[in-house]
């Protein structure tokens, strides 16, 4: 009886193994169909891009919900696209990619920005748009090379001043957030030349921008903002978009400064106006002087030094006549004009030449472009391509 009972335990247990090891294989198996199913959603061409040496990778928009981690042996790489797809975080190995200077992550499911990236010291442009991030990592400070940051549409209450440890900054996307106040001390980020704060919560005109005298781009589009103050004051600002806000009219700007809003394009058809007038009395009084056989002031200047001295005081007295009309024409510019209306069209900024790269300004909208130099701005929230541009006048990256 008892031999009976021993041999029954005994075939239980040799039993309960054998459902164990299969219980095992066909994990294993299920992890490795898997795996099997992850490379087959692979791009068209990407196997033969393991194997090129191409140091351009996109992967967007293949409904990836954990990176290939093939991708972490491509050491060659430069510039990395995952866009569009569920990714929540980034496998560690990634941080081997210490070529990386492009990585592109918008349009995934991150709440945090991944450790690894912080390790990707030789970054120029991160872009982590559309995600579900709410602050940055103090581990950010590593990326010293960092000059363009793309964190629209994510849930910043505050401003991330994990930023100011980024000397080089000269991009910062963080439209479409939460944001109601700008901290005091903001102006510290000094490389900074393009700043898009549209769609958050401003009901009043942050006073630091006042400061932040290098700025050529700044977008307040889409905020509650009543007033605006002079921005005569930002001597380097050419782009200055403010609408779909609480105004009738645009502050004053440079003269040199495009802007976009309600009213914009009365006012910029009245400084045209302005200005068109100032060249056909500029050309009707050469016109009169040399019907009289008298140079214009500059040339009597310059060619006529040596004329006696009664010549010198009309001279003087001409040029005093102009430095009247010139303060006229300025006291004329300080009035508020009616500034360009803009219909809703998205600007578009790409940085380097893959879309969303290059340091040049290109703000385009339905009705205008600008160019000038070190910024390009595009707001295109879902179809990137990436195609490389060569900056004419300089080489974009440098060290």
């Amino acid at each position: 009886m008892g031999n009976s009972s021993r041999k029954e335990e005994g075939e239980e247990e040799e039993e309960g193994a054998r459902d164990g090891e299969e219980a095992e294989i066909t994990e294993k198996k299920k992890k490795k169909g898997e795996a099997v199913e992850v490379e087959a959603e692979l791009p068209l061409g990407v196997e033969e891009l393991f194997e090129s040496g191409d140091p351009v990778l996109d992967l967007s928009y293949r409904r990836f919900k954990r990176l290939p981690s093939r991708v972490s042996g491509l050491l060659h790489l430069e510039k990395l696209y995952v866009c569009g797809n569920s990714l929540r975080t980034l496998p560690d190995s990634i941080s081997q990619l210490q070529g990386l200077r492009i990585l592109a992550l918008d349009f995934n499911k991150m709440e945090d920005v991944p450790a690894a990236v912080c390790q990707l010291t030789n970054l120029t442009r991160l872009y982590l748009g559309s995600n579900r991030l709410m602050t940055l990592p103090p581990e950010l400070r590593n990326l010293q090379s960092l000059r363009c940051l793309w964190v629209e549409s994510n849930y910043f209450h505050s401003f991330p001043q994990e930023l100011y440890d980024l000397p080089h900054l000269k991009t910062l996307q963080i439209g479409d957030n939460r944001l109601k106040t700008l901290p005091s001390d903001l102006c510290r980020m000094e490389a900074l030349r393009g700043l898009w704060l549209y769609g958050n919560r401003f009901d009043t005109f942050p006073k630091v921008l006042l400061r932040m005298e290098s700025l050529e781009i700044l977008d307040l589009d889409r905020n509650k903002i009543s007033d605006f103050p002079s921005l005569k004051r930002l001597h380097a600002l050419r782009l200055f978009s403010y609408d779909h806000n609480p105004v009738d009219s645009p502050p004053r700007v440079g003269e040199e400064v495009l802007v976009v809003g309600e009213g914009a394009v009365e006012f910029l058809e009245e400084r045209e106006a302005k200005n068109e007038r100032l060249r056909q009395a500029a050309e009707q009084e050469a016109e009169e002087l040399a019907l009289a056989g008298e140079e214009p002031v500059i040339h009597g200047i310059l060619k006529n030094s040596s004329s006696n001295s009664k010549q010198a005081a009309v001279t003087m007295e001409d040029a005093d006549t102009k430095d009247e009309e010139a303060l006229a024409y300025e006291e004329e510019e300080d009035m508020e004009l009616p500034v360009t209306e803009y219909d809703g069209a998205e600007l578009e900024y790409d940085e380097e030449g893959v879309e969303y790269e290059t340091e040049e300004l290109i703000c385009e909208g339905e009705g205008f472009e600008y160019e000038g130099d070190e910024l390009e701005y595009d707001r295109a929230q879902m179809d990137y391509e990436y195609e490389e541009l060569e900056d004419s006048g300089r080489q974009d990256e440098g060290a």
